[in-house]
């Protein structure tokens, strides 16, 4: 039958994510109701995530899909089936449910490689108004997210590593092998609590990242908060931003490939002027990132970047999933952005009271896409400061303050 990951590692991993990281790091109250969007490739961890609900006094909303049906539901479905939006059903969902956990798991990490990118984009943004009603939801208070990863056979071979090793990379990284990980993550947590504040404390204008393939001004923007150490993502070692989407100039080369929509995109290169995305290239599978880019009115620009110190992250490897390589420590730690969405959770103010023409005063991105693309090549990080002092922030790694 080949390797399995150890019953009680599964069940640990979904005792973090309904116990800890839901509920804004608190888990989650008897009667919430919590959505689990699990494929079927992950059923072992589908099973454990049930459970561990029930024992917490929660209700499940099941969204569990079979595998095979990712591509022809793009390669089969006609445009006015794409853009068909059951609003009622949505509205409902929105309404009704207190948590989502999501599973990202497949067994074929390339299953849309060659579909139509426009199609990709079009069903994203036939579900906009339903990720409208979840931000706002979220921005209340009333609803909290977490993500995680399920390895597969399909997704080590595409990392290049055996089926063991790469699970041993994702019990690492979320220290199932502690007897009680949440006692880890609320460590660490703490750690990244005290450099957001330390950075929130300096009051920093602008970033300038240099380094191999880099060369970024980044504006950072009025009322703005350093985020990290929410829960919405385990495992989550990195410290990150949303930015004035106006301001960014600059070249970046990524190291990293990119899996986005069931496909593999290498050798991303982007030069941005006054925020906008003005040149984009990628050495495989560039018109999807062409179509992504140009998939709407924001998503060529930035919203979100990020920085990871490679002394609290235990992922070392490359393991061809955003969620883990946006989190990769190894000797230079890594830097990232987003293109597309902003963090409005960035925001200091009060969040549910802005308006859209709010948002775009202050430079808070708007798109219905978020793009991480991972770089974890040597840079260094200087902050200007108010009255024009600067500061070394981030070097070898890790941060200096």
């Amino acid at each position: 039958m080949g390797y399995q990951p150890e019953p009680e590692l599964i069940e640990r991993y979904a005792d973090v994510l309904v116990g800890f990281a839901l509920g804004n790091r608190c888990g989650i109250e008897p009667g919430d109701v919590v959505m689990l969007s699990v494929p079927e490739e992950a059923k072992p961890m589908f099973l454990a995530l049930h459970d561990a609900v029930l024992r917490a006094g929660g209700t499940i909303i099941s969204d569990y899909t079979p595998s095979g049906v990712a591509r022809s539901a793009f390669e089969l479905a006609s445009s006015k089936q794409l853009e068909t939006f059951p609003a009622a059903y949505y509205r409902g969902l929105a309404q009704t449910i207190d948590h989502r956990i999501s599973i990202r798991s497949t067994g074929d990490p390339r299953e849309l490689d060659g579909v139509d990118p426009e199609k990709m984009m079009q069903a994203r943004r036939t579900i906009k108004p339903y990720r409208r009603w979840i931000d706002r939801k979220e921005a209340g208070g009333r609803f909290t997210w977490t993500l995680a990863s399920y390895g597969t056979p399909g997704m080590a071979k595409e990392a290049k590593l055996s089926y063991p090793a790469y699970w041993r990379q994702i019990v690492e990284a979320c220290f199932l092998a502690d007897p009680d990980p949440k006692r880890r993550w609320r460590e660490t947590f703490r750690e990244i609590d005290r450099v957001k504040k330390k950075l929130d404390r300096l009051a920093i204008e602008s970033l300038h990242v240099v380094g191999d393939g880099i060369d970024l001004k980044i504006v950072i923007g009025p009322s703005r908060r350093w985020l990290g150490a929410s829960g919405h993502n385990i495992p989550s070692f990195e410290v990150f931003i949303s930015p004035d989407c106006r301001a960014i100039d600059g070249t970046v080369a990524f190291t990293e490939p990119l899996y986005r929509y069931g496909n593999l995109i290498e050798g991303v290169r982007l030069e941005l002027e006054r925020g906008r995305v003005v040149d984009a290239s990628a050495t495989r599978n560039e018109d999807l990132l062409l179509a992504m880019i140009a998939s709407d009115e924001g998503s060529c620009r930035v919203g979100e970047v990020s920085l990871t110190d490679a002394r609290l992250s235990p992922i070392t490897r490359y393991m061809a999933d955003t969620l883990f390589d946006e989190n990769r420590g190894g000797t230079e730690g890594n830097f990232h952005l987003a293109l597309g969405n902003a963090y409005k959770d960035s925001f200091t103010g009060d969040v549910a009271r802005q308006t859209a023409r709010d948002w775009r005063r202050l430079g808070f991105n708007e798109s219905t896409v978020h793009t991480d693309i991972v770089s974890t090549a040597r840079r260094e990080v200087t902050a200007t400061l108010p009255g024009g002092k600067t500061k070394l922030i981030y070097r070898d790694g890790r941060f200096t303050i």
